[in-house]
């Protein structure tokens, strides 16, 4: 489909592990969303945002619900965010966002993790594009794309294959573009995030390098204090 399709966060996490750190990451990104405002998503658009975010992954509704009543119930547990930019295998560009109790533990793991597999620190965000991504099933792209454009979204991109429609927008529109697909009845999204998008997208064909990337992006996820990872890698 779009590059969107090749970087979206899996459905579902490959182990038990990386399950419980899903929900753990989105625990803390809805409890922290609640607690910077009214702890309603109906009031709240960055709480709306995190539980969208977080339904598509497939979280589940008592996740959301317990995360949403700690805020309601006035803990004082806060977190701080991080974001570390890395060079990886195979010629992979990351960037690993952390949100945590403990900045010097979250970074130490993090570029201890990377390390371990042949990586280290530099800067790579400007290979990457911050972009709202919304992916739906439908079979109607032309009527969603004029209908965004109709409604002023500042729209990048409209893509459909095989029933499945990517819309990508400017970040600042995200809010609005999810607005007026609701608007047109579309309400259950596979993807409903802001994301760094890769300009140049590579594929490593060294199996060595690959499967080190592969092992790499399966320990990021089962690090408690990370909270995305973006890459470049198809």
């Amino acid at each position: 489909m779009g590059r969107a399709h090749e970087v979206r966060a899996k459905a579902m996490a490959a182990t038990a592990a990386a399950r419980s750190a899903l929900f753990m990451r989105a625990s803390k990104e809805i409890y922290m969303a609640a607690k910077s405002g009214v702890p309603d998503p109906d009031s709240n658009l960055a709480l709306r945002s995190a539980i969208e975010k977080w339904k598509s992954q497939h979280v589940t509704k008592d996740v959301i619900e317990r995360a949403i009543q700690k805020a309601k119930g006035g803990s004082a547990e806060s977190y701080e965010e991080g974001r570390y930019e890395f060079f990886g295998p195979g010629g992979s560009l990351l960037i690993i966002d952390t949100l945590t109790d403990n900045t010097n533990r979250a970074l130490v793991n993090v570029r201890t993790t990377v390390t371990k597999k042949g990586g280290h620190m530099g800067s790579v965000i400007f290979n990457f594009t911050e972009t709202g991504v919304l992916v739906f099933n439908g079979n109607n792209r032309d009527e969603v794309e004029e209908t965004l454009i109709l409604s002023d979204v500042d729209v990048r991109e409209v893509t459909e294959e095989d029933g499945v429609i990517e819309v990508l927008v400017e970040p600042s529109a995200f809010a609005q573009a999810r607005d007026v697909l609701s608007g047109m009845g579309i309400t259950e999204f596979e993807t409903a995030e802001i994301t760094f998008l890769a300009n140049d997208p590579i594929e490593i064909t060294d199996p060595e390098d690959k499967r080190k990337f592969d092992e790499l992006i399966d320990m990021l996820d089962e690090l408690e204090d990370v909270q995305n990872v973006y890459h470049n890698v198809k």
